[in-house]
């Protein structure tokens, strides 16, 4: 049996595959046939021309992502190859995140530690650096998946929000009432650009978009526009929609926090992420040895 990782995964998932199976190469991003699992990322795509030039030997494919919008999941179906990712145990970091996020624009630290460093801090003055309250105000959630249900029910409790749901909330309503805006939702063919330049005017100017989630999800050329010209009053942004690059004009923005995307990146939620994926290879490899014999 042959494993093969795409990128460097946490040390703990070549621990837990090396245990039961003989042979784990990093493969890099290019894969060559020969091999009964892999293990990738979100940032490698599984097409259907991969996952055929892989068969019949492939048997399963362990995304280390909680999502699958790399995966082709009908060609996976259609070879018998089963595809699994790493739900739940993220939650709660890249929760913090968009929580994080929110804060930072709010309150606008990003430019005040720019200032700070640039020298430019004179002194303390009762209209200098002024940002937006977050207690009380009005949460939009897009996608009330764990994440965003963990976002929205931290900032209910812990700022005392509104916090408003797209479902069963009409979506345009719920950006014309929302403060700020937390995007969790997957990218799938009804979501790609859901945040668009008609949507984006339907915000209001002091409002603030985040995206956690997945950064096409989001018209990021659009976004650019409304941040230039007053049409929202920030965004705070960890996923880009063609990353690592970001729609020109974006980094030379004030009003704009970018990270990246760091959001499920802590060692306890990476260690987690490492088990499962492994866990589930060696699940599936060593039960087809297990029926064999």
């Amino acid at each position: 049996m042959r494993v093969a990782i795409t990128r460097p995964v946490p040390v703990l998932a070549h621990e837990i595959l090396r245990a039961s199976i003989p042979n784990v190469v990093l493969e890099g991003p290019e894969i060559r046939p020969g091999i009964d699992a892999l293990l990738c990322t979100l940032q490698d795509p599984v097409d259907r021309a991969l996952l055929e030039s892989l068969s019949p030997t492939l048997q399963i494919v362990a995304n280390f992502a909680v999502g699958l919008d790399n995966i082709d999941l009908d060609a996976a179906r259609e070879l018998g190859v089963r595809v699994t990712n790493t739900p739940g145990v993220l939650t709660e970091a890249t929760a913090e995140t968009a929580i994080g996020l929110i804060l930072c624009c709010a309150r606008r630290f990003h430019e005040g530690d720019q200032i700070m460093r640039s020298g430019a801090f004179s002194g303390w003055e009762p209209l200098f650096h002024l940002g937006q309250s977050v207690y009380g105000s009005t949460l939009g959630i897009i996608g009330a998946g764990r994440i965003g249900r963990c976002v929205g029910e931290t900032m209910e409790r812990g700022f005392g929000c509104r916090v408003l749901y797209h479902r069963p909330m009409d979506l345009d309503e719920l950006l014309a009432e929302s403060d700020f805006v937390s995007l969790h939702c997957p990218l799938t063919e009804q979501t790609h650009h859901m945040i668009d330049e008609r949507r984006l005017a339907l915000m209001k100017p002091t409002a603030i978009l985040i995206n956690t989630a997945r950064g096409p999800i989001v018209d990021e050329t659009a976004l650019v526009r409304a941040l230039k010209n007053g049409g929202i009053a920030g965004a705070g942004l960890d996923v880009y929609e063609a990353e690592p690059a970001m729609a020109p004009g974006l980094a030379e923005l004030d009003n704009v926090h970018l990270l990246p995307h760091i959001g499920s990146a802590t060692v306890a939620t990476r260690n987690a992420m490492a088990r499962m994926a492994a866990d589930s290879i060696v699940e599936t490899l060593t039960r087809g040895s297990a029926r064999e014999g």
